[in-house]
């Protein structure tokens, strides 16, 4: 049978072209996702930026270590530890000590990462002044850059500054140098100082204490994030997991697909192999013959696609910041094999279902059968498709009686809809009929035969509708659950902020360093106003023995807290919270009011405190309360103030805003702190859908031609009845555009079934937001769909009708 497989391949050989590009294609994603996997597992070692220099550095305590039954858990303090005085003063006597500080600074017309320093730090960087001077007095600063000159005045957050030096960039930062008594008024907190003596010496004199002594390449951890090439790995391992994932999912959804379909198309050549003695096993033989040819030839394509698309794929991650400028594609070779074979089997896999089909195909039985899809669908079908509808809905009903935020995390609504969206496909067959029907009423109203024709046609060929509307199916379910899956979380988290904030105004610092004590006293003397000042700040849990839980908090005085925010509580009062107690949420693993739990502040501090209240879990982001004496360490970055009895909102707007800061009214507040989408996750997303786009444009391009090429003696026969060449070729693009449509329902299906899961999981956890559906893109997909539906089905119809309508008649399959 093989010999046959190979004149078949050569004979129908448009039949197989979409699956050999969608199978070449999947294989060269899944040889670039294992690539760029494969290179970013080990991250080679930072070497220290701005501590080069420094013979040794003394950072204080930066991390909770909490010993457990299986080892060592730690956690970056939210608020690190100053070197005490004393330890300082010890240090000194073995040599000089420079007290490093770091604090950001906004200037007018400047970098928007600039960062202050003292001078004295300068020189561990191998910074060298190359114009000016350095500075001697306040006001004065060094640049480092050429986005200012020596003599210009340059207006920032911290006040206006003369620049008297520059100095060439490191690359790794925009500093700003003070001089160091002003650093210091600047940044009163010092975490880490470098001392200039034998490192011996300064571990003895630190000796006992939870301080580290870095010496080395360890000097990379006093930089400012020295785990962000880590971290950035570990986003860009995550979205090129998904993307491999999904490109594996739509390779065996387009191949299972374009085989059903070109098995369906053959049974008339599968009936005269049977009655030509083929037996059963030969012919399905035969078509595994030719998906193993097409899936050896196309993987092997796609091995040396994903070679040439590696480097590409590396460029574009670290241009758009995802990625570590050192980040480039190794020397690798499992990541080919692993996408060879990985191809091979997924043409293997996804000929199973057409195979079997091909060979139960009897010898007189296609002989007989006419174009209309008596049975398109099968036991194996119905088995499946209800099987795995089933379990959808299982999982779904279980996850939200047991943990409803599950369904909130991305790794869920991520794979959820596959499972949905191959449930529909299978049972798509019993779908069509009905759909087209409806959604085709009213043409069919219209006056002339153009409207009943795509109607009974479409539903007619229910195998062609099927094949052709599962890829549009697969693209809009997507895009629909992807993107409406985080519109519907951003909506959801705005709600609670909006429902949280009972404040006429919020008032923000206007660095990013949060209030000094001034103005948080000239805030909190402001007439006819209710101010609660709030620190961002973390405590830490040790839960379940094992695992060292790090919480957002935030500190803040209980009666103005009372005042300008509607926590949402499950039990308790927020006027019970006191020095002694905390607020959480019903996510801890103790949440009743009364019980005691014991937690380490955000500078490492251990304490045990009594749950004051409970709030309900919510999307995640609710945390929890302390006051500011449990928060050591923390600077006031928000003030919320709500005008009081007969108080005046217009003079206490006005006084709030001469007192210092960006004061925002409620509404301005709201909008300006709605979330977005972090950068990994769309950069992602937009990987994801635009292979799915891709492959639907193969699919569609292949299936539409497949189509319209077995449809040409129907067509002669509408023109030898008097229908004109271009009234066939609407009849053939409505026919198109109808098949679009019903994929396109179908999808909107799935993202609606995959989005009500997450509203009713939002529901459970107390926030009621309403559901966000991405129309403009679900449109913007549709509508490319249409366009290469109608242009492929178009196109080889008007090819076929350039020769006599007799002669197309009349031609053979």
């Amino acid at each position: 049978m093989l010999s046959v497989a190979l004149r078949t391949l050569r004979t129908r050989w448009v039949t197989f072209v979409g699956s050999f590009v969608a199978l070449s294609l999947g294989v060269a994603l899944l040889a670039v996702m294992g690539l760029a996997l494969a290179s970013s597992l080990d991250a080679p070692e930072r070497q220290p930026e701005r501590f080069a220099a420094a013979p040794v550095v003394v950072q204080g305590q930066d991390t909770l270590t909490v010993p457990t039954s299986i080892g060592d858990r730690t956690q970056k303090l939210a608020h690190p530890r100053a070197v005490p005085e004393e330890t300082v003063a010890q240090l000194r006597r073995l040599g000089t000590v420079v007290e490093d500080r770091s604090f950001p600074v906004r200037a007018a017309k400047g970098p928007g990462d600039l960062v202050g320093h003292p001078w004295s730090t300068a020189a561990f960087a191998r910074y060298d002044i190359d114009a000016g001077r350095a500075p001697r007095a306040a006001g004065e600063v060094v640049v480092s850059g050429d986005w200012v000159r020596p003599g210009e005045r340059v207006t920032t957050d911290r006040g206006t500054v003369t620049v008297v030096g520059t100095a060439a960039s490191q690359g790794f930062e925009d500093a700003l140098f003070y001089t160091d008594a002003q650093a210091a008024e600047l940044s009163p907190k010092s975490t880490q100082l470098v001392v200039e003596a034998d490192a011996a010496d300064v571990r003895a004199a630190v000796a006992g204490q939870d301080l580290q002594v870095l010496t080395g390449t360890d000097r990379r951890l006093a930089d400012a994030d020295p785990d962000r090439d880590s971290e950035a790995l570990t986003a860009m391992n995550a979205m090129f997991g998904t993307a491999g994932g999904v490109t594996a999912f739509v390779s065996v959804f387009v191949v299972a697909s374009t085989f059903a379909f070109a098995v369906a198309q053959r049974r008339r050549e599968f009936g005269l192999l049977r009655t030509a003695g083929a037996t059963p096993g030969q012919v399905r033989r035969m078509v595994f013959a030719e998906a193993l040819v097409v899936g050896v030839l196309a993987s092997a394509a796609g091995c040396v696609l994903g070679a040439y698309g590696a480097p590409k794929l590396a460029a574009w991650v670290v241009d758009g910041g995802l990625a570590p400028e050192w980040f480039t594609i190794g020397d690798f070779t499992w990541p080919y094999h692993m996408a060879f074979w990985t191809g091979l089997l997924v043409a293997l896999l996804g000929v199973i279902a057409a195979s079997w089909r091909a060979g139960r195909t009897g010898p007189t039985q296609a002989l007989r059968e006419a174009s209309v899809d008596t049975k398109a669908m099968t036991w194996g079908r119905w088995l499946f498709g209800a099987g795995l509808l089933l379990t959808a809905a299982v999982t779904l009903g279980l996850a939200l009686v047991s943990d409803p935020g599950e369904l909130l995390h991305r790794k869920t609504y991520v794979s959820r809809p596959m499972l949905l969206i191959t449930a529909i496909a299978l049972l798509a067959p019993i779908l069509v009929r009905p759909l087209t029907r409806l959604i085709a009423w009213l043409p069919a109203q219209l006056p002339g035969a153009g409207g009943m024709l795509v109607r009974e046609n479409a539903a007619a060929g229910i195998r062609r509708t099927a094949a052709v509307a599962a890829p549009v199916l697969v693209t809009v379910a997507l895009a629909g659950s992807l993107l409406g899956a985080t519109a519907t979380l951003n909506e959801a988290k705005a709600t609670e902020t909006r429902e949280q904030t009972a404040a006429s105004f919020v008032v923000t610092p206007a660095g990013d360093a949060g209030f000094d004590a001034a103005t948080v006293q000239k805030l909190k003397a402001v007439e006819g106003a209710v101010v609660s000042a709030t620190s961002s700040s973390a405590v830490y849990v040790l839960e379940d023995g094992v695992a060292l839980i790090k919480s957002e908090a935030r500190a803040a005085e209980p009666g103005p807290l009372a005042e300008t925010v509607h926590l949402p509580l499950a039990a308790g009062k927020v006027s019970d919270l006191d020095d002694g107690s905390i607020i959480v949420n019903e996510e801890w693993e103790k949440h009743t009011v009364g019980q005691r739990v014991d937690v380490w502040l955000g500078d490492g501090t251990k304490k045990s405190l009594r749950i004051a209240a409970v709030m309900t879990t919510g999307t995640g982001n609710n945390g929890a309360y302390v006051t500011p004496a449990n928060a050591p360490g923390a600077s006031v970055d928000r003030v919320d103030v709500t005008v009081a009895d007969g108080g005046d909102r217009a003079a206490v707007a006005a006084a709030l805003a001469k007192a210092g800061g960006h004061v925002l009214a409620r509404s301005q507040w709201v909008q300006a702190s709605y979330p977005e989408t972090n950068r990994t996750t769309r950069y992602g997303f937009m990987l994801v859908l635009g292979i799915a786009l891709l492959y639907t444009g193969i699919s569609l391009a292949n299936t539409m031609v497949m189509a319209t090429s077995d449809r040409v003696r129907d067509l002669a026969v509408l023109r030898l009845a008097g229908a004109t060449q271009w009234q066939v070729l609407r009849l053939v693009a409505g026919e198109a555009l109808m098949v679009v449509v019903v994929g396109g329902v179908l999808g909107l299906l799935v993202a609606g079934l995959n989005l009500a899961g997450i509203w009713s999981a939002l529901g459970l956890l107390s926030v009621w937001s309403p559901v966000q559906m991405p129309w403009a893109e679900l449109g913007a997909t549709v509508g490319a769909c249409a366009v290469l539906a109608v242009v492929f089905s178009v196109a080889p119809a008007g090819l076929a009708m350039r020769r006599r309508a007799v002669e197309l008649a009349g031609m053979r399959e």
